[in-house]
Order: structure tokens, then C-alpha cells, then sequence
């Protein structure tokens, strides 16, 4: 594998990882891998298991999630589904959760995160600390909305995730691209790359080779269109140590601009099912 870019963890610790290409994946691997990677995600900076509304970008944040939970619902409830089960992995404070619960779907989430659990449970939302807990279990429709990029045993937790899938049902994964106009144009500084919290950066041909020897098929690919714009926020302030909303939203929408020739979004939604 040859070095693809140094970058560094830009939110927490400061330390400074590099990013290899693999080219029979066509994928980047994030070196080295910590032996323990729970103090990269002791911080209220990481707002993603918070609730936090502190800062202008934690209420963008905000603002574009609860707009964007709105469509994750409407995207499962479009795959046709008996018991509407549902398994979230990765489930952060369970917000995704709460509104598939209130839509009729019955809920099960994984999350390892103490303060994000403790979060969900005031939600109402009991959620589980590992795939362990579920083994045997069927579901119709599994989710993991930016949490591929974190399993530390990536080829494994694979494994197991596609056997928790019912035959008809639907695996819906969304991740960063580092192919994207956003990647290329912020380089070490993309603040997708989340070094070391991400230990993988995927591309479409990637996810697709990792599912393939599942047997699973990828029949769509959607973008995440406001992800260019959240993204580029956090970059501007990583590469200038200071926010700028309108250079940030400028490049988020060049982004998205060139994804429609290219096809190459910020983040892709994946949905696969099994292959006959």
C-alpha cells in the first residue's frame, strides 16, 4: 500500500495519522490504529453522540439533522416491509430511533458510547453495546448512518451484519467519500477523514467489493447533499482555525455541483440487498 496523506486529529488529541491506499479495495486505511480507541471519542467537540447546541455549528448541525431524519424515514419506510423491524447500528442518541419508533417501527440500536446511551435512554431508547446482543436475531431493514467508517474490525463486523439481514430485507449504509470535489479540494484537512476515529475512507467501487463476498448486491446509490456543505464547515475552520460560513457554503455547493458530472457526492447512501 503507498501513503496516500498525513493529516491529523484535528477535534481531540492533535496526534497525527497517516492514510494508505488500497488499491485492490480502492480504499484508504487509516495507520496507525490505536490500541484503544475510546478517549477519540471522550469530548463534547464530538457531536455526534451530544446533543449540544453551543456553538453555530453544533445548531447547523442540528438544523440540517432533524431535515435529514425526515428523509432516512421516508427512505426505509419506501422498502416494502412485513414487520417494519428495525436495526440501527452505530445509533449515537438515538434521535434516528425515536423517529422510526414513532413511525411504527420496531426499534433495536447498537452503540458503544456510555454518554450517547445514557442520552437515548432519556429519549426512551434502551440501546444494546455491541452486535453480540443480537446475534440469531433477523431484521428487515439494518442502518449504519456513518458508522462503516468506525468498525474497528471492518471485514468481520461485515460478516455479521449481512447474516442479522432478513432475505428480503435491505442494508443501508452511508459514509463519506474521499473521491468527492470537498476531499480533494481541503486535502489533510477535510474534517471527513476524522483521523483515527475513521479507520476507513471508502469509495463506491469499495463498498461494493466488501458487500460482494457477503453476497450482497448494490442496487442504489443516493448523495448526501448537505454533508459538502457541514463538511466544508468544519474543514474551513481545521485549515484557517476560524469558521467561514460563506467560503465553506461556496465550496459545499462547487461540490455538489461537480458530483452531478462526476457522481463523485461529499457522502453517498448505499443500499444493498442479498444476491440470488
Amino acid at each position: 500500500m503507498k501513503l496516500y496523506l498525513k493529516t491529523k486529529d484535528f477535534s481531540i488529541s492533535n496526534e497525527v495519522f497517516e492514510l494508505y491506499y488500497d488499491e485492490a479495495f480502492d480504499m484508504l486505511i487509516t495507520k496507525p490504529k490505536p490500541k484503544s480507541l475510546k478517549s477519540y471519542y471522550q469530548s463534547e467537540v464530538y457531536i455526534s453522540h451530544t446533543d449540544s447546541k453551543k456553538s453555530i455549528v453544533d445548531k447547523l448541525y442540528h438544523l440540517v439533522k432533524n431535515y435529514s431524519l425526515r428523509k432516512k424515514l421516508n427512505l426505509i419506510e419506501s422498502f416494502y416491509s412485513a414487520e417494519k423491524t428495525v436495526l440501527d447500528i452505530g445509533a449515537g442518541t438515538a434521535d434516528f430511533l425515536v423517529v422510526a419508533k414513532n413511525a411504527g417501527w420496531k426499534t433495536t440500536g447498537i452503540e458503544p458510547n456510555e454518554l450517547a446511551k445514557q442520552k437515548a435512554s432519556e429519549k426512551g431508547i434502551q440501546l444494546l453495546p455491541s452486535l453480540k446482543e443480537v446475534e440469531g436475531e433477523k431484521y428487515d431493514v439494518i442502518t449504519l448512518w456513518h458508522v462503516l467508517e468506525h468498525l474497528a474490525d471492518l471485514e468481520g463486523d461485515i460478516e455479521r451484519i449481512c447474516q442479522l439481514l432478513n432475505e428480503n430485507g435491505t442494508l443501508v449504509i452511508a459514509v463519506p467519500n474521499f473521491k468527492s470535489y470537498d476531499a480533494l479540494h481541503y486535502g489533510k484537512f477535510w474534517a471527513a477523514y476524522d483521523v483515527p476515529r475513521h479507520l476507513w475512507h471508502f469509495s463506491k467501487t469499495a463498498i461494493e467489493k466488501l458487500f460482494q463476498k457477503n453476497h450482497m448486491k448494490l442496487v442504489s446509490i443516493k448523495p448526501m447533499l448537505f454533508d459538502s456543505f457541514y463538511v466544508s464547515l468544519l474543514s474551513e475552520k481545521y485549515k484557517k482555525g476560524s469558521q467561514n460560513i460563506f467560503k465553506a457554503f461556496l465550496t459545499g455547493l462547487k461540490s455538489n455541483l461537480r458530483a452531478k458530472k462526476t457522481k463523485e457526492y461529499s457522502s453517498h447512501i448505499y443500499i444493498l440487498k442479498k444476491s440470488n
